[in-house]
């Protein structure tokens, strides 16, 4: 299932009734920005020092993004703190792809804390892109690159052009949930196919979605063992072709990245007591497939 699509009349429409909501509502004060999209109005609120991203027809309060303005740095959400634990399995990344741009605060940590990776980040939606660097300080440059591209389409090319990533992050959501045709096996597969040897694989889904068993079978299909992570989400952390590092190693690599991490709220005793490789799902769920 794709990215859905919206007529320009109905997401006019809708921006319409955000840019009445701006002028005249009391209870949307908060409500700073509304971009127009061809997707979905991308919403921009402010509340108690949080700046954040919401998409819909309406601001429902669900967020994708936000930014602590007291502290810029500091990561608000548990995934993007859990995301980032995939530095434990592969501490000095090279060349790094995000698919999912958001507010950017994966790739701006990840350009802070690794000054000499090449980062790719692929989004969908220049909407979102104009977003991160106008509200969220999102910055690109010569080792911080976008391209406003469909996800898959980004890795299948990528694949068959022989690139080749140390670190692939999944963080591409619409307006209800994962894209379906980011969650397949052959998707997964591709994926697998632009990671080096002993790549690693972050992707962040919902700890509650009632596709768990399905993701969670097809991940182990394609990338064997992997780390569970759960906190309100859930990441999974899967290593190319090779086994999964032991206790010892994900301790050494958290606590010599340890000062770098602490100005993004990342406290790396909780973060890895998060490290779960329990397979906690029904094996006989159906695989995610094309």
């Amino acid at each position: 299932m794709p990215l859905p699509s919206l007529f320009l009349p109905r997401a006019a429409r809708a921006l319409l009734l955000a840019a009445c909501a701006l002028a005249g509502a009391a209870d949307a004060a908060d409500v700073v920005h509304v971009e127009p999209s061809r997707f979905a109005p991308i919403w921009v609120t402010e509340d108690h020092g949080e700046r954040c991203i919401a998409f819909g027809q309406e601001n429902t309060g669900a967020h994708q993004t936000c930014m602590d303005l007291g502290r810029p740095q500091a990561m608000v959400f548990n995934y993007t703190r859990m995301m980032m634990g995939s530095l434990y399995l592969q501490p000095q990344p090279g060349r790094i792809l995000i698919v999912g741009l958001g507010g950017g605060t994966l790739p701006t940590a990840l350009a802070a804390v690794l000054p000499e990776a090449e980062i790719d980040t692929v989004e969908i939606d220049p909407a979102m892109v104009r977003v991160a660097e106008r509200w969220f300080g999102f910055r690109q440059g010569p080792r911080q690159r976008v391209h406003v591209a469909d996800g898959r389409r980004y890795v299948e090319d990528a694949a068959r052009e022989g690139r080749r990533y140390d670190l692939v992050m999944l963080d591409a959501y619409d307006t209800d949930y994962i894209p379906h045709h980011l969650m397949t096996r052959e998707f997964l597969r591709q994926v697998q196919a632009i990671l080096r040897p002993g790549g690693v694989l972050a992707a962040n889904t919902f700890t509650g979605s009632e596709m768990y068993d399905r993701e969670s079978v097809t991940y182990a299909e394609v990338f064997g063992d992997f780390f569970n992570l759960r906190a309100n989400n859930r990441v999974i952390l899967a290593v190319n072709g090779g086994p999964l590092p032991d206790e010892a190693a994900l301790r050494r690599n958290a606590q010599a990245l340890a000062p770098r991490l602490e100005p993004y709220a990342i406290d790396v005793e909780r973060e890895l007591a998060r490290f779960s490789r329990d397979r906690d799902w029904r094996r006989d769920a159906a695989v995610l497939a094309d």
